[in-house]
């Protein structure tokens, strides 16, 4: 203990000019909205990296299984090829819409009541904030952050996060969203009295939010529950895994500038 304060005594200017400058860069980065962006996306870029190689460890042991995934979603994709117009190690389109960026996950939580996705893809590879995330299996966030080399999405397990979807049986429009307890089950909302799901129903994205294309698998329904109002919930079992996400594909909508342009007319009017 005595080398302790001896040592504290010593280095005093040091460590004092060491909490003030960490102090003054706080309240820059809180102040300024500038500097908060920039020290937010420096952050991001070496968290990525460490993320990024770290993942690279950990993906030498799942290659089993993760070829496994691939053998199994190549198999769906020949299933569908009248649906496949263009295929490359990089891209890939499944209609004139959307194009899908492929991206490994190297950051993912799901234990919280908020819950992010960070990718190894950014800027210079196409991805762009607002740009949905989805797995081999299902839907898996929306894409919040962007760097050069990597991004960050909200997790589908978010509060903030509310998926537009419908039945795939009837067509009829709900919502998706999570309550914070099962990262495998979420909540469908919104479901007009009169309509009557059944356990194992399945339900997609409607397409209806530009996010993510239609028909995208989100989950099969499991209990349906009465509110006693005009609206009923059920719950979902959602068909993506998020204790185990490995490989990703970001969406990106080609006419999204167009809809946007249209928005903007009627706004003005």
């Amino acid at each position: 203990m005595r080398y302790l304060f001896l040592f504290l005594k010593k280095q005093f200017f040091f460590l004092l000019f060491l909490l003030l400058e960490i102090i003054a860069f706080l309240l820059l980065s809180n102040q300024n909205t500038y500097h908060r962006s920039s020290i937010i996306n420096s952050s991001n870029a070496v968290t990525g990296a460490f993320n990024s190689w770290f993942a690279s460890i950990s993906d030498y042991f799942f290659l089993k299984e993760e070829n496994r995934r691939l053998s199994a979603e190549n198999a769906f994709l020949r299933s569908h090829e009248t649906r496949v117009l263009e295929y490359s190690d990089s891209l890939y389109v499944i209609d004139s819409s959307y194009h899908f960026i492929p991206a490994r996950v190297i950051s993912n939580t799901n234990q919280s009541r908020n819950n992010y996705i960070m990718i190894d893809k950014g800027r210079h590879d196409g991805i762009e904030k607002e740009m949905g995330l989805i797995s081999p299996t299902g839907i898996a966030g929306i894409i919040i952050e962007v760097t050069g080399h990597y991004a960050t999405a909200i997790s589908v397990l978010h509060k903030n996060t509310r998926i537009s979807a419908r039945f795939k049986s009837s067509g009829q429009m709900v919502n998706v969203v999570w309550d914070g307890i099962d990262y495998s089950k979420g909540t469908v909302e919104d479901i007009p009295t009169h309509i009557t799901p059944m356990p194992g129903d399945t339900v997609v994205t409607s397409g209806y939010s530009f996010v993510f294309p239609e028909n995208i698998m989100i989950g099969t329904i499991g209990e349906v529950i009465e509110t006693g109002g005009t609206l009923n919930k059920a719950a979902l079992i959602f068909s993506t895994d998020f204790n185990n996400l490995g490989y990703v594909y970001a969406c990106k909508n080609l006419a999204v500038a167009e809809i946007d342009s249209l928005k903007n007319i009627h706004a003005n009017e």
